[in-house]
């Protein structure tokens, strides 16, 4: 018996660890309606990330030619860039949270600039979330009319297709995954979806949180750097942490979770080209509206009350420059300085 179920899962392991770069996302909940979201950003390349504070009122662009979806945002929000072309994180005022991560087997439906579809770039597909949802069913319910085309493209200056899922959790708990499967809009609505990495799809990876159920993690976790072990790995230690009200605590112990499903800085698999080093971490406290960030080549945690940010139309955007290895540490909100925003990269 014991031969047949290590057999089992060497079998199961292996069947559901393909190749992914690698990014985890966990839901916290604790008493007193305590709700955190952390998150590790892992890339096979640097991808420098500056903060921006965007007030409400903002009149946004789709930015993939003429049938460009078109908005002008609702809620202000702090956003995480990437190379200051998009948007792949970020909570909004309401306490809404956006996280973009990998996934190869994402397939996007067709969009022709010249047609009659709405479309967005890729690039701002959370951004554009953030600014007009308070609650992840207000987004679901929007998203899956499916109004616009979500369009993609190459990062610039590489050889790397975009393709990625989204993931949304919101103040209350409630938690949904976006993903677009052979062309088609799939979204997995539920509390319960407190985990997410990337591949493979969100389908598979409950049925790998269903099949390690019966493992106690005080008995075996497996411990690779791949995305089906890291998706056990988060699933059982976000729910064995403190559950607490504390906010230090409470801040603490997620993100002691995102640091343990992080891969380490300059790893490198041989005939795993896509396990790639965590570049930088974030804790969004819900309950609280505070946002923390933490980049791995620096030794501090910064964060910002969004409390103390006025969000009001008018209000100039705000940027806090990371991108060259500036260090702060503690509440950072003195520390942004206005500027143009950043345009988001399309057609």
């Amino acid at each position: 018996m014991k031969n047949i179920w290590i057999c089992g899962l060497f079998v199961a392991v292996f069947t559901f660890a393909i190749e992914s770069r690698a990014c985890t996302r966990v839901v916290y909940f604790g008493p007193e309606q305590t709700v955190l979201t952390g998150r590790t950003m892992d890339f096979a390349i640097d991808i420098p990330a500056n903060l921006w504070l965007f007030p409400r009122g903002m009149e946004r662009h789709g930015q993939v030619g003429p049938n460009s979806l078109q908005w002008v945002s609702r809620y202000g929000s702090i956003a995480a860039s990437s190379w200051d072309i998009a948007t792949p994180d970020g909570m909004n005022e309401k306490g809404l949270v956006a996280n973009m991560l990998w996934l190869v087997q994402s397939e996007y439906p067709p969009f022709d600039k010249d047609g009659d579809a709405t479309g967005l770039t890729i690039a701002a597909w959370a951004q554009y979330v953030l600014d007009n949802f308070a609650t992840v069913n207000e987004a679901v319910e929007s998203l899956r009319k499916e109004e616009f085309v979500v369009v993609t493209d190459f990062i610039p200056g590489t050889d790397k297709f975009t393709t990625v899922h989204l993931s949304l959790s919101d103040a209350t708990g409630d938690s949904a995954i976006l993903e677009y499967v052979e062309g088609r809009l799939v979204i997995h609505h539920d509390s319960a979806y407190q985990v997410m990495t990337n591949d493979p799809l969100f389908e598979e990876q409950l049925a790998i949180s269903s099949y390690w159920r019966n493992i106690p993690g005080t008995v075996f976790l497996p411990g690779s750097n791949r995305a089906s072990d890291r998706f056990v790995r988060a699933s059982y230690y976000i729910n064995a942490i403190p559950q607490t009200s504390d906010p230090l605590l409470s801040v603490a112990s997620v993100f002691s979770v995102v640091r343990n499903v992080s891969v380490p800085y300059g790893i490198s698999t041989e005939g795993q080209p896509h396990i790639s080093s965590t570049r930088w971490r974030v804790v969004a406290d819900q309950s609280r509206s505070v946002y923390y960030f933490e980049n791995v080549l620096t030794p501090n945690v910064l964060w910002v009350d969004l409390n103390q940010v006025n969000f009001s139309a008018g209000e100039p955007v705000r940027k806090l420059v990371l991108d060259a290895g500036q260090v702060y540490a503690g509440n950072a909100l003195e520390h942004f300085i206005e500027t143009e925003p950043f345009e988001f990269q399309g057609l």
